[in-house]
């Protein structure tokens, strides 16, 4: 409350005494006693003044009035000065007060006469005989002011200096990064300039870079065909593929097929082979001239696809998006496909031997493998092969077609019945043993190998019945082991069933990494989870990753197929679940000069079949009663020209296998994915036209 000054009138007494003594005392400016005449004439005065002010402005009888509303009004408008004033005060003395608790963690507590700086009288408690130092408005609001402008400065100044000490180290280490990357641009100009135009110094440059947005490890069908959709999608894309192989990419089917049947000596040195067709073609993807030096990938202008070959590697950081190889090098990625395929499985027996027996065995997988077996196959008298699949079966009809000429001994023996028994129903594997026997083949169904061993300058292989086998070399054709090393330093999921990476379907194994080939574990929408060991799953899982990791976001939905020849004349192409273990129901028809493997490949111009109709699908298929007649099944011992053979699981078909019947695959596909029920496949196997001469 601000503090009124009142007029203090005195007391009679003392007015009558002033009287008498005839002087005045004067109290606020007014003489009190003043003589009569005095009075009298100050009185007339005033009187004048009020008159003429009540004729002038106010009328008759507002002098009074008017004169009392004078006095109120001043006293009221010292009244408010004052209040302002010490509202002021307290505002600046909360101000100071908050100031003083948020300075006191960065400075002493004041004392002495520097406290007394934030005090102010009009704090204190009112009294009547408190006043003013000085005119309101003036000096004391100046004081006030100052310290709420002060105050006000100092606790920015704090509050800043508070911050930048706080972000001292980021500060600094970011002006440092800032100024580090300046002076690596202004060191090398010309480095910079070289490699906007694709001319760098070839003597600046790693021998492998640091970093690649795309890369691919492995160097198989699969990494190939991942390479060649990335760039299809992205035709700047810079790709590197890491290849524990020496070779550039190649087809591995015509390592078992058409490159045995070659009539050109130095096959080994050119790798060129005739198709069943007669066409002449190479067993790589493309030429050395088709990729860019691994050294140059990062300069090129357009990109383009390299590979480093005889590399291989060995850890793999998922979080930090770098891979170790096993020189020591780090290569780091955007994104990665791991393609890494798989090895040959081999006998334990064999293991168990020694150092003698491994030295005369081969595992069939890769360029070097066919070299050296063409090698042996002239040197030596006997080849034992061991196992009845695919690749087993293959090898044994082309080495028993040079048997014939060169009286080599090729003998074959697995523990089924009749080969290819695990995919075959039974009659048609008998079938097709006697067949692979015709070609010169020493086939021993019901083998198990116990031992293996060195006898004199021959191999000795006893078997669990009591036989004995002798021979010059082994090829084990038992199986495929696919390679998951890098699954333990990257932490990625490795099927205990199947085997291999386990994979989404859109074949990822993590946000930034895909696998696809042999190595690959994926569902299939209709016949569950699977891992797939064939050219053409490889090609398509291969097309299908390089399309994801440049944004396509696609699943997995193709039924892969796969083929296999017993020769020109003999062969079979299979899609879906093929095997021996399931129902299966056979439809059989005589053969014509058409139904054959050179035939069906004159027809598609290339020998890799699923080149040509690898993701072919029927748009409709309708079955039907037809006036065509009815295929006839063909008796025990009669030849197997040309049939379908339907597996069923729920009576439901999962599997087709079109013996010698080729370019119907698409139909095959589609009856597959369909998923129906039919009554009589009779009228299902029409549709492959396979009553036709």
């Amino acid at each position: 409350m601000g503090v009124e000054s009142r007029r203090r009138w005195p007391d009679p007494a003392t007015v009558a005494v002033a009287r008498r003594s005839g002087r005045g005392r004067r109290r606020g400016g007014r003489n009190i006693a003043a003589p009569p005449q005095r009075r009298r004439g100050r009185a007339a005065a005033r009187k004048g003044r009020r008159r003429r002010g009540a004729r002038g402005q106010w009328g008759a009888g507002g002098c009074a009035r008017a004169v009392r509303a004078v006095g109120s009004g001043r006293r009221e408008r010292v009244r408010r000065e004052a209040t302002g004033d010490m509202f002021r005060c307290r505002m600046a003395a909360a101000a100071a007060g908050g100031l003083v608790c948020a300075l006191r963690p960065l400075s002493p507590a004041p004392r002495g006469r520097a406290a007394a700086v934030l005090q102010c009288h009009h704090l204190r408690c009112p009294s009547r005989s408190l006043t003013s130092s000085g005119v309101p408005g003036k000096a004391g609001s100046n004081l006030l002011l100052y310290l709420i402008v002060g105050g006000t400065v100092t606790g920015t100044g704090a509050y800043v200096y508070k911050t930048l000490r706080e972000n001292k180290e980021r500060f600094t280490s970011r002006v440092t990064t800032v100024t580090k990357r300046s002076q690596e641009n202004e060191s090398s100009p010309s480095d910079t300039d070289a490699a906007s135009q694709g001319t760098a110094a070839p003597g600046a440059r790693p021998e492998v870079p640091s970093h690649v947005p795309f890369l691919l490890i492995g160097g198989g069908t699969a990494a190939f065909a991942a390479a060649r959709s990335i760039r299809a999608r992205d035709p700047g894309a810079r790709v590197l593929i890491v290849s524990e192989d020496p070779a550039l990419p190649y087809m591995r089917p015509p390592l078992s097929k058409e490159l045995w049947f070659s009539d050109d000596p130095n096959v080994t040195e050119t790798l060129r082979f005739k198709q069943w067709n007669g066409k002449e073609r190479s067993i790589y993807f493309q030429p050395p001239s088709f990729y860019v030096p691994v050294r140059d990938l990062p300069f090129v202008e357009n990109g383009g696809v390299a590979v480093l070959c005889g590399k291989k590697v060995v850890h793999m950081d998922v979080r930090g998006n770098i891979v170790k190889l096993s020189d020591g090098t780090q290569i780091s990625y955007d994104k990665c496909l791991i393609a890494t395929g798989g090895t040959p499985r081999n006998l334990s027996a064999i293991e168990r031997a020694g150092k003698d027996v491994q030295q005369r065995l081969t595992l069939f997988r890769k360029i070097e493998d066919f070299k050296c077996l063409e090698k042996i196959s002239r040197e030596v008298k006997s080849v034992t092969i061991i196992g009845g699949g695919f690749l087993g079966s293959e090898l044994a009809c082309a080495l028993g077609r040079r048997a014939q000429t060169r009286g080599l001994e090729v003998i074959q023996l697995f523990p089924e019945s009749g080969n290819m028994g695990k995919v075959l129903p039974e009659y048609l594997s008998n079938w097709t043993t006697e067949k692979v026997r015709k070609e010169g083949v020493n086939v021993m169904p019901n083998a198990v190998v116990k031992s293996v061993s060195v006898c004199g300058n021959r191999l000795m292989i006893k078997l669990k019945d009591g036989r004995k086998v002798e021979t010059d070399h082994i090829v084990a054709a038992v199986g495929l082991e696919p390679n998951v090393e890098l699954a333990k330093s990257a932490g990625l999921e490795v099927d205990s069933d199947f085997g291999g990476f386990r994979v989404n379907a859109e074949l990822q194994a993590r946000s930034n990494i895909w696998v696809a080939g042999d190595a690959a574990c994926f569902y299939d929408i209709k016949l569950g989870r699977r891992r797939v060991e064939h050219h053409d799953h490889a090609v398509v899982s291969g097309r299908l990753a390089g399309e994801n990791m440049t944004g396509a976001a696609k699943p997995y939905w193709h039924q892969s197929m796969f083929w296999s020849d017993l020769g020109p004349n003999v062969g079979y192409e299979a899609i879906g679940l093929v095997d021996s273990s399931l129902p299966t129901v056979g439809v059989f028809a005589k053969a014509t000069a058409k139904d054959t493997p050179k035939s069906a490949t004159e027809q598609s111009g290339t020998g890799i079949r699923s080149e040509s109709e690898t993701e072919a699908e029927a748009s409709e298929v309708h079955v039907s009663p037809s006036f065509s007649p009815t295929p006839q099944v063909p008796k025990q011992g009669e030849d197997y020209g040309k049939g379908v053979i339907f597996y069923l699981r729920d009576k439901v078909v999962v599997g087709i296998v079109l013996w010698n019947i080729f370019n119907r695959m698409p139909i095959a596909r589609k009856i597959i994915k369909d998923g129906e029920e039919h009554d009589d496949l009779n009228e299902v196997a029409k549709l492959f036209n396979i009553h036709e001469d």
